[in-house]
């Protein structure tokens, strides 16, 4: 997550107002496709922090951009703009979003699994494993992995929970060595 204290403050400032608006779902899937435009398009970013753009092109562009966002999202890009911080907008919907998240009891997890999961199957691991981490509910990410060969992996934050076939035969072959 974001160390910067000015993305903390206009995370915070966002936070409070899309609070206030009964806007904070609207503006959560917004900063979660912020931020993956962001950190996916080094060609955004190099345009955006170019010194040859003048700041009302650059937001222009933005309002263009995110033409189908929340106007609470496309003014804080404008805020970030004039501020000369939009190379922080990333970090500003990491804080966003944790707060968010932290707010409703929900963590994000990351899935991996030999074959996407249904509805159910992540519905049911998030009942079981929020519980573990003390959370009301998961946000769920879906990664195939093939390598695991069956099973899943689950990591929430920094805790990991491995109940893969290719593990459980590692932990085997690793056994069978040291007999």
């Amino acid at each position: 997550m974001s160390r910067s204290v000015a993305a903390s403050r206009y995370a915070l400032a966002l936070y409070e107002v899309a609070r206030d608006q009964g806007k904070l779902d609207g503006v959560q899937a917004d900063m979660r496709e912020l931020r993956k435009v962001f950190r996916e398009s080094s060609d955004l970013r190099a345009l955006l922090g170019s010194p040859k753009i003048t700041g009302s092109k650059k937001k222009e562009m933005l309002k263009g951009l995110f033409a189908g966002a929340d106007g609470l999202t496309v003014n804080l890009l404008q805020v970030l703009t004039d501020a000369q911080r939009i190379g922080e907008a990333a970090d500003v919907a990491d804080e966003f979003i944790l707060m968010a998240n932290e707010s409703a009891g929900v963590a994000e997890a990351k899935v991996y699994s030999t074959r996407p999961l249904s509805d159910a199957e992540q519905q049911e691991l998030s009942t079981v494993f929020a519980a573990k981490v003390g959370k009301q509910a998961l946000r769920i990410d879906n990664i195939v992995d093939p390598s695991l060969i069956g099973g899943v992996r689950i990591r929430i934050g920094n805790r990991i929970y491995d109940n893969s076939l290719k593990t459980k035969l590692d932990h085997l072959k690793r056994d069978l060595v040291n007999a």
